[in-house]
């Protein structure tokens, strides 16, 4: 095996996807002097893989299987560019064996695993039966091919409840429910199939035994044509939502290393037993027997279970360059023009901890609802945050300016810090998350700051159903403090400081005035449409200190002596009856006003300022329980016009971003009609049905 790194006889490569990896890919084929060609759909015709690319192809419409999973017109996009090479990211055709076998057609490499590998673990089924064969544990469960509703319910009852249904050509979380017990099993099974036949054309299903505290750990591993393979040790994602990976950390936390060989060369094993090439993460099932271990050099008490193989690059695979210094994107494009693996197994070190946290476009105070909207702002402040620029990566494929639409994933993007070891890496991801600014959409960013921030994660007790554990601590309402308005009030009056006419004497805000001090009335609110809370600010002469007193309620005023300094980017320097705090300060626009946001490593401040010369006579109006909670596509209308529904009972199934949201009735009643049929793309906001109550049908039916 040659052990060093040979040049990449590749030329040009083209990347079939979008977003964020198709950025990743570029960063590393231009690097290595390869000609980069980037395809796109009419959504992404400006998108920033489009722009950084030497050349883009035109694929067609925004839906994803009329443009990103159109094997023709991909294969077509790289014949009429001239690739050497195909990158096929993560997603979309990446697992898609037909692809593979069209892109051996037409002479263009494949950056991945041949066709036969693919196939041999995209159907789980049939993957569980290769595994055992080569001696991998896996969880008990059913694997056949016969699939009958009677005969699946039948296998979960033999397994035992809770089981996991699992769409056997599946990945990512699509088509997969966790069901309690066999009252719940063809609803959760009818769910798991209509997600599974939109995501993957393919609706068979496979059945496990739910671990109820499994650990996530998977390990990376890669194969050459020659077949020779390592792993570059393991990851722990058991921090998910919707069985959709929110966290990583590399290496596994308490993992002793008799365990981590063990891991290591049975997914080498799995691997090599389908004649694997290139990268590939086998995802295991860690039972919590192993934390009994967790101090020990041995592994007899632990217990792990194959679950699945990503058979191509995954989202995480930054937090394994963190840890072994190497570029894995650079590993696929050499494996895959032929040249050995770069490194030996014994030559691969691990160094410090990684940790990579996923930026989603949605809403975690509703149900992680994916949002849509235009990027005001996006980026990562390094230095305002204090942050080593060795030790913090932003791995995105947005930028300010751009829409977020419905189409696709809702992940923006991918921040990765390291740190010497695991307490220094949390450190640095807090900081890094108050460092990062964005607006204009909705996203998970201070929901992953109260996650890193959280006292078992930070003791690294952690399974996959960590986040639902922790609910209440996750989702609990931040107090907002007289101390915080004080803070946003300097921050407001700097703001009208800043944006006065410094040549007339009567906008001037430094204080300057015919014989008096200076007052300034301002007004906050802790969300729209809540109750204004006063303050007052008053200063003398040319100071910079201001008096402000804080009456929230008609109660006693609280009253502070505080002043602002400015700092680099958007830090400033408050300092408030003395204590002086270094925070991150941004504006968002708002209905009432202007949303001041001040963020600090574990903390966060949102006020509405309600500025007088800009808050007209709002109205606000209750959002109807029955409209689409987000842009999307009706999926199933799941009762009949007029057929009686208990509260709860669900009404309509819509999909947004390959995920099914269902809307229940809000009360014991009849839905009257519905206005969208099945097929039918809605907007957030609009309402799907009449739905009417079983006393407004009891008042009617009086009338008559």
């Amino acid at each position: 095996m040659s052990l060093t790194h040979a040049p990449c006889p590749l030329r040009s490569v083209l990347i079939a996807n979008r977003g964020e990896i198709a950025c990743r890919v570029l960063r590393t084929a231009r690097r290595l002097g390869l000609r980069t060609i980037a395809v796109y759909s009419d959504a992404d015709a400006n998108a920033r893989h489009v722009r950084e690319a030497d050349e883009a192809v035109r694929l067609g419409p925004a839906p994803a299987r009329e443009s990103y999973l159109d094997i023709d017109k991909v294969v077509a996009a790289a014949k009429r560019s001239g690739a050497d090479a195909i990158h096929p990211g993560y997603g979309f055709l990446s697992e898609n064996a037909e692809f593979v076998a069209a892109c051996e057609a037409a002479g263009i490499i494949f950056v991945g695993p041949p066709a036969s590998a693919i196939a041999a673990m995209g159907d789980k089924a049939s993957a569980k039966a290769r595994m055992a064969n080569a001696g991998v544990p896996l969880v008990p469960g059913y694997h056949g091919e016969a699939q009958d509703d009677a005969l699946l319910r039948e296998e979960a009852g033999k397994i035992g409840y809770p089981v996991l249904l699992k769409a056997s050509a599946g990945g990512g979380g699509k088509g997969m429910r966790v069901v309690a017990s066999d009252r719940e099993f063809q609803a959760a099974l009818d769910g798991c199939r209509r997600e599974s036949r939109a995501a993957f054309g393919d609706e068979r299903m496979l059945i496990e035994k739910y671990l109820t505290q499994p650990r996530h750990v998977e390990v990376q591993v890669f194969c050459d044509s020659q077949g020779d393979g390592v792993y570059l040790f393991e990851r722990d994602c058991s921090v998910q939502r919707r069985h959709q990976k929110v966290l990583e950390e590399a290496p596994a936390p308490n993992l002793p290393p008799a365990l981590r060989k063990e891991m290591g060369e049975a997914a080498v094993r799995a691997a090599q037993e389908i004649g694997y090439v290139g990268a590939g993460t086998v995802e295991f099932l860690l039972d919590a027997a192993a934390e009994s271990v967790s101090n020990t050099e041995t592994s007899e008490a632990a217990h792990f279970y194959f679950m699945e193989m990503n058979t191509r690059l995954q989202v995480e695979h930054p937090i394994t360059e963190m840890i072994t210094g190497e570029d894995l994107v650079e590993w696929q494009l050499s494996v895959a023009a032929g040249l050995p693996l770069p490194k030996a197994q014994d030559e691969l070190t691990l160094t410090g901890h990684a940790i990579e946290a996923r930026l989603y476009a949605e809403d975690p105070d509703n149900d992680f609802l994916p949002a849509t909207g235009t990027l005001e702002r996006f980026g990562l402040d390094l230095n305002a945050g204090g942050l080593a620029p060795d030790r913090v990566r932003l791995d995105s494929g947005v930028e300010a300016g751009d829409d977020v639409s419905m189409h696709y994933d809702p992940m923006l993007a991918k921040l990765i810090v390291h740190g010497e070891d695991r307490g220094q890496a949390l450190a640095e991801m807090d900081r890094a998350l108050a460092a990062l600014d964005v607006s204009g959409v909705t996203t998970n960013r201070r929901f992953l700051q109260r996650l890193v921030t959280h006292p078992d994660f930070i003791a690294a007790r952690l399974d996959t159903r960590f986040i639902e554990h922790h609910h209440d601590d996750l989702f609990a309402s931040e107090p907002v403090t007289d101390a915080d308005i004080a803070c946003a009030a300097l921050v407001a009056l700097d703001q009208l400081e800043q944006a006065g006419d410094e040549h007339s004497p009567w906008n001037r805000r430094d204080g300057w005035r015919l014989n008096a001090p200076q007052h300034v009335r301002l007004a906050f609110a802790e969300a729209e449409g809540a109750p204004p809370i006063p303050v007052t600010a008053t200063r003398s002469g040319s100071q910079s200190t201001w008096q402000l007193s804080v009456n929230r309620d008609g109660k006693e005023s609280n009253d502070y002596e505080g002043k602002l300094q400015r700092l680099d980017g958007d830090a400033v320097a408050i300092t408030l009856d003395g204590h002086r705090r270094r925070l991150l300060t941004r504006t968002d626009s708002a209905p009432e006003g202007e949303t001041i946001i001040l963020t600090a490593a574990g903390f966060e401040s949102r006020l509405i300022w309600r500025r007088s010369d800009r808050v007209d006579h709002l109205s606000h109006e209750v959002e109807a329980k029955l409209s689409a909670p987000m842009h999307g596509t009706v999926v199933a209308l799941l009762v009949e016009p007029g057929q009686p529904v208990e509260k709860g009972t669900p009404l309509v199934v819509v999909e947004a971003m390959k995920m099914e949201h269902t809307l229940s009735a809000p009360a014991a009643g009849a839905v009257e009609a519905f206005h969208f049929k099945v097929g039918d793309a809605v907007a957030q906001g609009d309402e799907l049905l009449a739905f009417a109550s079983a006393e407004a049908i009891a008042d009617t039916s009086g009338e008559n």
